[in-house]
């Protein structure tokens, strides 16, 4: 994609993050954070769309994309933090504000940074996409069985799965549109997941799914105090829409819940133009009107 700039942030355990800046410089800029197994790339339909007019950043997480891997003692909610305060120090001045978005653990990350002073001081919105803040796997419904311990200890199983992925197949895109996608998603859009998905080092989908598993951010919603939105697939097996739904009563501050039908967990990727419009929408009202004013 042309006309990115590259830089590194780097972290308070000395990660260095690799991040992506698109767009003209002095615009509002939006900053959009990736899940579990993605990349930067995950968000290439959002980029194509605002970086004409807003200043789009990205980034990987740790173990993802081009960012390397942590010792495993750094794979935590913490370092998801750490991570986040170093790229909006990295790329914001100052006092400048922006919409962040975080789609399933780039949500959780924006729930871990919620009580962190560079996350205050820059955040203006939030979007939160296809995420949840605990009992993740015990929710999932990616095993067609009745909720509970059985059904909770066989997810874990599969999710946190050492085996590798291997090469992109008919037969595993198959699974994975089963696993986190919508029954009509296209099959465009179905192969550009996959790609994503079997790019990530099996040693980092493992160690993260372990993280996930034991997850509990329900305190830190709670502080999520800015002006956050939240939207979910009515189809998403992964973080059912049930998570979503908690979420926007917990939020002291919630926009509403958009509910897609026919949409899956990868709701940036199956869902373009709706994720995209509701990033314009945030930063119309909480960015743009701030540096109006401001000037």
């Amino acid at each position: 994609m042309s006309g990115v700039r590259e830089l590194t942030a780097v972290s308070a355990d000395g990660a260095r993050i690799h991040v992506e800046v698109y767009g003209p410089e002095g615009a509002p800029t939006v900053l959009l954070s990736h899940g579990w197994t993605c990349s930067t790339r995950f968000w290439d339909a959002q980029i194509r769309d605002l970086s004409a007019e807003f200043r789009v950043v990205v980034y990987d997480q740790r173990g993802h994309g081009r960012t390397p891997g942590a010792d495993p003692r750094g794979y935590c909610t913490d370092e998801l933090a750490d991570d986040l305060e170093a790229v909006l120090a990295a790329t914001l001045v100052p006092g400048e504000r922006a919409v962040l978005a975080g789609h399933s653990m780039g949500g959780m990350t924006m729930m871990a940074a919620s009580r962190r002073p560079g996350f205050r001081e820059h955040a203006a919105a939030v979007l939160l996409c296809n995420t949840g803040s605990s009992d993740l796997v015990a929710e999932s419904t990616v095993l067609p069985l009745r909720k509970g311990r059985l059904r909770t200890r066989l997810t874990r199983g599969v999710l946190g799965a050492r085996a590798p992925l291997g090469p992109v197949t008919p037969l595993s895109k198959r699974i994975l549109k089963y696993a986190t996608m919508g029954a009509g998603s296209a099959p465009d859009r179905v192969a550009a997941c996959a790609r994503i998905v079997h790019d990530c080092p099996r040693t980092t989908r493992v160690a993260w799914s372990h993280v996930l598993a034991g997850l509990d951010l329900d305190a830190d919603v709670r502080e999520l105090t800015v002006p956050t939105a939240v939207i979910a697939g009515a189809s998403d097996r992964l973080t059912p829409v049930v998570h979503a739904r908690t979420l926007a009563a917990a939020l002291p501050h919630c926009l509403g819940l958009t509910e897609l039908v026919g949409v899956g967990h990868m709701s940036p990727i199956e869902a373009p133009e709706a994720v995209g419009g509701r990033l314009r929408e945030l930063v119309e009202a909480y960015v743009r009107v701030e540096k109006e004013e401001a000037a």
